[in-house]
């Protein structure tokens, strides 16, 4: 029986993973797309008058079973997967593709949809059904439907291309992430890494049959290694292969795959009318153009870049003071940063860990938001999981009904892509006047527990637990209607606020005395670390800042320059970034060869999104500090008016709504020491 194509009669609807085999994937997928398509038949052929619920209704909720099964499969194949899976996902991915297109390109559908938008009825409808109308009208315009039925075939075409080339470029970052070793046998070479780091590498070695310590360019085993090991060369080695992913000229070489993405993503713009892919992505982004996305990260560089070449003169000075080193690489970077902060303030990741247990930072993070929006996490074992180390929460309001489901995966392991991401397994919305709560998925890259120690996080790790727990927030605390706008269905420069935003409770000591607690003693974080993280929070900013505006910068050139004109990933990669960056290019390394966000995700133009919320962050967080932390009145107004709001008006609009005001800049220039 393949349990993909039935409703799943589990509690809360929840995905029977142990119940799935990858054999059921295509055989569901294509009886989804055979169902969906009878349905958008009979919308598209209704000889009836177009309205809201014979039509945009109707349409809104063809695909639910689709969507749910394709979801599952695509979260799998980012957090689980294997070679069947990523075999599975070429049969897949291109079904997909075209059916999207069989809808978009659709005249009689669309002809449907452009009456209703152009008619007198569209003004007697709510906001959020005028919101929808728009969102699907836009949506096949920006697709195709007034395309000829030439460039309709064209845009088919690069669609299934680019669903593929996407997919080739994940599967190959994971396989270079996957493959590479650095095998440590003489203890020696060990000098300056923390025992948790040499702990997890004699694990992992004597898991692989390896003499002594295997270290890999996993972010729990890269991180702490850059940061901490005395070896230079070792240092120098690691860094090389982390930059040389996609990089070797060899079959998961991701050099050709950018060049043939950019260029299908320009054909595919101008055949839409745009003039470039940028053009077309910023549209419909809050930022609206690659002229003020360009102003903008231009005004932050220009506040950053003479605070980074002070910090950078400071580094250096400290390398040469410290080791006699006369030019620093950057391979040195983290490791004189580390102990340049650690000299500063008086506080380092060794120094921090031990009082970020994982359990205890969720459990404050839990806290925190029943503090905030008076919802609590109740974990439960009886729900499916599709890996053992997968935890599940019920998350229920104060009268006990549910507001979500919450997964939680935190280690790394060979099926799971690098970094951290939140993901949804079913969409809020309501239908049929039955309320449907959704199923909302962390899935992070923490170092393991180990016989003797806990999970430890580096407080990097506690602000990525913290980010992603916003963007679940959004996701969990979602009240609209339809799926579309459901959640984090929001401009890609809008969906970073909530995350970001969580990040600052990080630094707050009320917020801190709830989960830092010393793993062994189960004392209180002293108030003296406190106070130097708070005056760390500032360190090295001005860097920090080039280095994000750096790859907003390199992502917005990559899609605004005509296709014909790179001829070579590296070359065209180090034009952009001089002047940018501070160390000098790596001939062996390539940043886009990885940049996993714009080539294989949907960051592609958007980049500079985490900027652009910093803004909105730095705002919302000040609107806090200055009436309390755990204010419920504002905490009230961010859920009502942006976190349970979804896309059903505009981000401008519903932040004006919550803060009163538009945001300023003002507020992230105190915040990073830049202004």
């Amino acid at each position: 029986m393949n349990v993909l194509k039935s409703h799943f009669n589990t509690r809360y609807e929840a995905i029977p993973f142990s119940k799935i085999k990858n054999t059921d994937f295509v055989p569901a997928i294509n009886y989804e797309i055979a169902k969906s398509k009878k349905l958008i038949d009979k919308i598209s052929l209704n000889k009836t008058n177009p309205n809201f619920e014979n039509t945009i209704k109707a349409l809104e909720f063809s695909c639910l079973s689709l969507d749910r099964i394709s979801s599952t499969f695509f979260n799998l194949n980012s957090a689980e997967t294997n070679d069947e899976i990523q075999k599975i996902a070429q049969i897949i991915s291109p079904k997909l593709t075209s059916f999207a297109n069989d809808i978009t390109l659709n005249e009689n559908l669309f002809s449907r949809i452009k009456k209703l938008y152009n008619s007198r009825d569209f003004y007697q409808l709510n906001n959020e059904q005028k919101i929808l109308i728009k969102k699907k009208y836009k949506s096949f315009v920006r697709n195709g439907a007034n395309l000829n039925s030439s460039n309709k075939n064209k845009l088919r075409s690069i669609d299934k291309k680019l669903s593929l080339l996407k997919l080739k470029f994940g599967e190959n970052l994971l396989a270079e992430t996957n493959k590479f070793r650095l095998q440590i046998k003489n203890k020696s070479e060990l000098i300056g890494l923390p025992d948790y780091s040499i702990d997890a590498a004699k694990i992992l070695a004597k898991k692989e049959n390896k003499q002594g310590w295997l270290f890999t360019l996993h972010y729990p085993s890269y991180i702490p290694f850059m940061t901490y090991s005395k070896i230079r060369k070792l240092r120098k080695k690691m860094l090389i292969a982390f930059g040389k992913k996609g990089f070797h000229g060899d079959e998961l070489d991701n050099q050709k795959t950018i060049l043939q993405i950019i260029k299908l993503r320009h054909e595919r713009a101008k055949l839409l009318g745009y003039k470039n892919h940028a053009d077309y992505i910023l549209e419909e982004r809050m930022a609206k153009s690659k002229k003020n996305v360009l102003n903008f990260l231009n005004e932050l560089k220009i506040k950053a870049l003479p605070r980074a070449k002070q910090e950078f003169k400071e580094l250096s000075s400290f390398a040469k003071k410290t080791d006699g080193i006369k030019k620093i690489k950057k391979w040195d970077f983290y490791y004189y940063s580390e102990k340049l902060k650690k000299e500063k303030y008086d506080v380092d990741d060794s120094t921090l860990k031990p009082y970020f247990k994982l359990e205890n930072v969720l459990q404050g993070i839990f806290k925190i938001a029943e503090m905030l929006f008076q919802i609590r996490f109740v974990q439960t074992n009886n729900i499916d999981t599709y890996h053992k180390d997968v935890s599940v929460y019920k998350v229920i309001c104060d009268k006990g009904s549910l507001i979500a489901l919450f997964y939680a995966d935190f280690f790394p392991r060979l099926g799971k892509r690098s970094g951290a991401w939140m993901t949804s397994f079913k969409q809020q919305y309501k239908y049929k006047n039955e309320e449907h709560r959704p199923h909302v998925s962390i899935v992070c890259n923490f170092t393991r527990p180990s016989k003797n120690k806990p999970s430890l996080l580096t407080f990097n790790e506690v602000k990525t637990l913290f980010h992603e727990f916003g963007h679940a927030l959004h996701g969990m605390l979602a009240k609209t209607t339809y799926p579309s706008l459901s959640g984090t269905n929001v401009a890609w420069d809008f969906v970073e606020l909530p995350s970001q935003l969580m990040e600052n409770w990080c630094y707050e000591e009320d917020a801190l005395k709830l989960f830092a607690k010393h793993f062994h003693t189960g004392d209180d974080i002293p108030m003296e670390l406190i106070n130097n993280l708070k005056s760390a929070a500032q360190f090295q900013q001005g860097l920090q800042t080039l280095r994000q505006l750096s790859f907003g910068i390199l992502d917005m050139i990559w899609h605004s320059t005509e296709p014909c004109e790179i001829k070579n990933v590296k070359e065209f990669e180090d034009i952009i970034l001089e002047g940018i960056q501070l160390l000098p290019s790596i001939d062996e390394n390539c940043m886009s060869t990885s940049f996993a966000h714009i080539f294989q995700g949907g960051y592609s133009s958007g980049y500079y999104s985490y900027k652009w919320a910093e803004v909105l962050d730095a705002d919302a967080f000040a609107y806090f500090k200055s009436n309390g932390i755990f204010n419920k009145e504002i905490a009230r107004k961010l859920k009502s008016n942006i976190l349970s709001k979804g896309g059903t008006e505009k981000p401008e609009i519903l932040y004006k709504k919550f803060r009163g005001r538009k945001a300023s800049i003002n507020s992230l220039l105190e915040r990073s020491g830049l202004k």
